[in-house]
């Protein structure tokens, strides 16, 4: 089996594939934390795996995403000593499932273009990736399936954490929308600028892009927030919180390792 790992500045998730592109079997999803070490991270995995039925033998094959270049090395170390395998790491710079012509491609999230390779096979191009993480992005795939660009905002959650630092007198809120735009409390107020206004957000971004790459480009949503902003519109055609691993198997199943 394919064990993807896709580690971002918040979360790291895992997604345990059936060899040669099959279907994904499980997931897991812990915190990344930069300075945790090669044992740590090694024995984490391997409590994970046991815990769901899994032996560590199972895996044959690591494909990693990374955009935290601090964990790299631990990660490898870890991957080596207690799954005995040689990770390989997924970049802009040395894949070729897909074009990329953005000015500097070394320089593109290997997320982004992940999430946009998995996307392009599920549902076509042209089409646009959002992806609510840390940062909110929006990757647009060209009718001609090329990777040309993409667009970075502030997070959800980083843009709570600020809110809430520099307003002392301001809660912290559940990302739970109110009945509507207009709040009755300093809650449902906070609710209805939080969620209502990354909806906001999000349908100007995707309606600029779609400006530009095609009017029909399908829209699918990424992270652990998607739920959050995609249940309040309709400029979401469909949700998938693993797309960045699935792009990460659909990689490793096209290359030579």
């Amino acid at each position: 089996m394919l064990l993807a790992i896709d580690v971002g500045n918040s979360d790291t998730k895992l997604g345990l594939f059936e060899k040669g592109g099959g279907p994904l079997v499980r997931t897991w999803r812990i915190e990344t934390a930069r300075r945790r070490t090669s044992d740590e991270f090694g024995v984490l995995a391997l409590a994970l795996f046991r815990s769901s039925g899994m032996a560590d033998a199972e895996v044959s094959a690591v494909a990693i995403s990374s955009v935290v270049p601090q964990a790299d090395e631990s990660l490898s170390a870890a991957m080596r000593t207690y799954f005995r395998r040689e990770p390989q790491f997924f970049a802009a710079a040395t894949q070729t499932i897909i074009e990329v012509t953005t000015e500097r491609p070394k320089e593109l999230g290997s997320d982004l273009l992940a999430g946009a390779i998995a996307a392009k096979a599920a549902y076509g191009s042209p089409s646009i990736v959002v992806g609510f993480g840390t940062a909110t992005t929006f990757g647009a795939v060209s009718r001609d399936g090329e990777f040309v660009g993409a667009a970075i905002a502030p997070g959800i959650r980083i843009s709570i954490d600020a809110l809430v630092e520099r307003t002392a007198k301001l809660p912290q809120v559940a990302l739970d929308a109110p009945a509507g735009p207009i709040g009755r409390d300093t809650v449902t107020a906070l609710q209805a600028g939080i969620v209502y206004g990354f909806v906001g957000q999000a349908e100007a971004l995707i309606g600029r892009m779609r400006h530009a790459i095609g009017e029909d480009a399908r829209v699918v949503a990424t992270g652990g927030l998607a739920d959050v902003v995609a249940r309040h519109t309709d400029a979401i055609d469909a949700v998938d919180p693993h797309l960045v691993l699935k792009g990460l198997a659909l990689w490793y199943a096209s290359s030579p390792y």
